[in-house]
């Protein structure tokens, strides 16, 4: 008898819905993956209240494995609420997410009236995090196509994907990094993202 299919969570990121990630889910649903979107506040709700919810929601998933694939703020909130050893086993893949914090988000904050753009995780996307200490494997998909706004409002570094630099999304403890010809909304509709992100949660490693 085959084993069930793992379950996936898809995290939005900034500004966005679920039904920006709605590419990546067709794609992960026939790489044989049972997908779900969870759907957030990004501007006007803390992130703890997030937070809270994404841990609620994985433990109601559970108990078998509940991997986590968040796109750009939603990578952050990911490895927040799952730092901790108390929930069902999985893997995390970031999508370009700003883990060392955001010269696009500092750029905004004080040049273009970043505290009403970027809300309650104006904090959280202008600092990021220190390391990556918890039990979970986790894999960052990083872009390298320039094309997007945040490189006008801030420093992103020779190579980024027009949002995010991609030395803002390497953070220490993370079991792997990879960079793909993308921009950083392009990774939501990207075949070769989709492709790495089921070979990582399957293995644990991008295929190189």
């Amino acid at each position: 008898m085959n084993a069930p299919p793992d379950d996936v969570l898809l995290l939005h990121g900034l500004w966005m819905r679920g039904i920006a990630m709605a590419m990546l889910h067709r794609r992960l649903r026939e790489d044989g993956f049972r997908v779900h979107q969870f759907e957030y506040m990004s501007v006007a709700a803390p992130p703890e209240q997030a937070i809270a919810r994404l841990r609620k929601r994985i433990r109601a998933l559970g108990p078998a494995p509940v991997h986590v694939v968040g796109h750009s703020l939603g990578g952050i909130l990911a490895l927040l609420a799952c730092r901790d050893d108390d929930l069902p086993s999985g893997r995390i893949v970031c999508l370009g997410s700003p883990l060392n914090g955001s010269g696009a988000a500092r750029g905004l904050t004080h040049r273009w009236g970043g505290d009403m753009l970027l809300g309650r995780s104006r904090e959280l996307l202008e600092h990021g995090l220190d390391r990556w200490d918890g039990g979970r494997e986790v894999g960052m998909i990083a872009g390298r196509q320039p094309v997007g706004l945040g490189a006008f409002v801030g420093e992103l570094g020779d190579e980024h994907d027009g949002t995010v630099g991609v030395g803002e999304t390497r953070l220490p403890g993370l079991a792997d990094h990879c960079v793909l010809e993308t921009s950083h909304t392009g990774m939501l509709v990207s075949a070769d993202v989709a492709r790495q992100v089921a070979f990582f949660l399957r293995d644990g490693r991008f295929d190189a």
